[in-house]
């Protein structure tokens, strides 16, 4: 009777790990805005202007999740260049390193192009 006590009380922790703690850790997606100060095929170092932070991102490889503001208009790789506005969404969770999940190209008054 106890050992079927213990299977039931396992598995209602192994449903919440699988179920619940995953919703909590996607509640908040840190992003950074800021302007591009280098590109490269791996990586990509944005600063931001207004607290003077500068974090790096890898990027994997064929990376293709680069977006207009709005979400609505895809871009390639290539319209990411030095001196351009960007917003970061990114997550630490692969090897503990920063990479980006996705990258938003802003207007020169770091807005989104799609509000004006």
């Amino acid at each position: 009777m106890a050992k079927y006590f213990f299977t039931r009380i396992a598995f209602i922790a192994l449903a919440f790990a699988f179920v619940i703690a995953p919703n909590v850790a996607l509640a908040k997606t840190p992003t950074f805005y800021g302007i591009v100060v280098h590109v490269s095929m791996t990586s990509i170092k944005v600063r931001n202007p207004q607290s003077k932070q500068t974090l790096s991102f890898e990027i994997v490889p064929k990376f293709d999740r680069i977006f207009s503001a709005d979400g609505k208009t895809t871009y390639q790789m290539k319209a990411v260049k030095a001196g351009r506005y960007v917003g970061i969404i990114y997550d630490q969770r692969a090897f503990g390193m920063r990479h980006a999940d996705r990258i938003y190209l802003l207007n020169n008054e770091n807005e989104r192009i799609g509000s004006q």
